[in-house]
């Protein structure tokens, strides 16, 4: 029976034990074997508990969750959201030879640097495509393109990529297709549903939704996440803990409902903020202001998410002013939490980037990122009043 996004969220992969209401955590790092038979039987076949880095009950509840709210055969999850974005790409520049990735303007700081910096010690070459035009991405494919990389929302610019354009671009030329739907989530925005083969997520974001548990998840075709499993998160590591994967499936239950909440605060704070006389711009996916609005509209009908950019007339002295001011903005560098969080990337989480590559890539200076809490919308908008104020 086909269910709605608020009954899959609390109702999938909660199997319970007899007389539980909540799943149980599953602390053990082994599992006993009965037999030597049933050991040996273990290891020649899938779903059979033996080791938690190959898999473990509690975090099977968390994968579940997932490829249920985005429409995938299968998800695995991992230790951070990096180790998600590292893990997939691993898995899908296995084959032998040379080896090339397409990938989004606009990239996530961290991603940014493994894919330029990291895997070409693995012989794989990258060329970043202007976020905004399909038409880049098929300029820069090459006879030896394996992936084309997508984040959107691009962090943390907001741009867009044309999500069924360019998977369907890939599609035609048999590449892989991995798209992060951090920003997003699965309640705004279906990318599989649009042709993507494999979606990523820092789950640490909105998925937790309370910034106290880390992780990341991947979901897709289930022969490709069997890949992931059985390759790098086995070999290099990278498996979640069952007590954050616990806390994850938990903050899932409550995900469509607290998004709506963000969905609207953002939109309702976008406006204020493009109305003030002090702000030179705002981009917000679901407010007219933002370029690609009407892209916004087709491929994130649940809503423009949780985060909106701006830049203050001030500039960069300006914004630092502001970060300064507010009292019930957060000072940190993370999103998708209860709080409402703001920073400057420039300074922070995109420091690291080249300015140049920055700056091309639509990070400006004195751009400051709000990640939209759910508090009372009035309060959100009058700490940044008092922040933004000359008074």
């Amino acid at each position: 029976m086909k269910q709605g996004i608020h009954t899959t969220a609390i109702h999938t992969g909660m199997e319970l034990e007899p007389r539980d209401v909540t799943p149980a955590i599953h602390m053990a790092n082994t599992y006993l074997f009965e037999s030597a038979e049933e050991a040996a039987h273990a290891f020649e076949t899938e779903g059979q508990p033996i080791y938690t880095r190959w898999g473990n009950p509690t975090i099977e509840v968390l994968e579940r969750k997932i490829a249920a709210l985005e429409g995938a055969e299968k998800a695995v999850a991992t230790a951070s959201g990096m180790a998600a974005v590292s893990s997939a790409l691993l898995a899908a520049l296995q084959d032998d030879g040379p080896k090339h990735i397409v990938a989004t303007t606009g990239l996530y700081s961290g991603t940014f640097h493994f894919i330029t910096k990291d895997l070409p010690h693995f012989g794989v070459e990258t060329t970043l495509a202007e976020a905004t035009d399909p038409t880049a991405f098929a300029a820069a494919i090459r006879p030896e393109t394996r992936v084309i990389y997508l984040e959107t929302p691009g962090n943390p610019t907001l741009a867009l990529n044309d999500i069924a354009a360019i998977a369907a671009l890939a599609r035609a030329r048999g590449i892989l297709t991995i798209l992060d739907n951090t920003f997003a989530t699965p309640v705004n925005q279906r990318p599989i549903a649009l042709g993507v083969d494999v979606v990523v997520h820092s789950a640490t974001k909105f998925l937790c939704g309370h910034g106290d548990a880390m992780g990341g998840v991947v979901a897709g075709p289930a022969d490709f996440i069997t890949r992931v499993l059985k390759g790098p998160i086995r070999h290099f590591g990278g498996c979640i803990s069952p007590f954050n994967a616990w806390l994850i499936a938990r903050g899932m239950t409550t995900l469509p409902l607290r998004m709506e909440r963000h969905n609207a605060n953002s939109l309702r704070v976008a406006e204020w903020l493009h109305a003030h006389p002090a702000v030179a711009w705002v981009r917000y996916p679901w407010h007219p202001a933002h370029p690609q609005y009407d892209l916004a509209q087709r491929q994130m009908p649940g809503g423009g998410g949780g985060v909106v950019v701006f830049e203050l007339k001030g500039g960069l002295e300006a914004g630092a002013r502001l970060l300064n001011r507010v009292r019930l903005c957060a000072l940190t560098v993370s999103l998708g939490d209860v709080r409402t969080l703001i920073t400057h990337p420039a300074s922070t989480t995109h420091r690291s980037v080249p300015r140049e590559t920055r700056l091309a890539a639509g990070i400006s200076d004195g751009l400051v990122r709000l990640a939209v809490g759910l508090e009372d919308v009035e309060d959100i908008i009058a700490d940044l009043e008092e922040g933004i104020s000359n008074r």
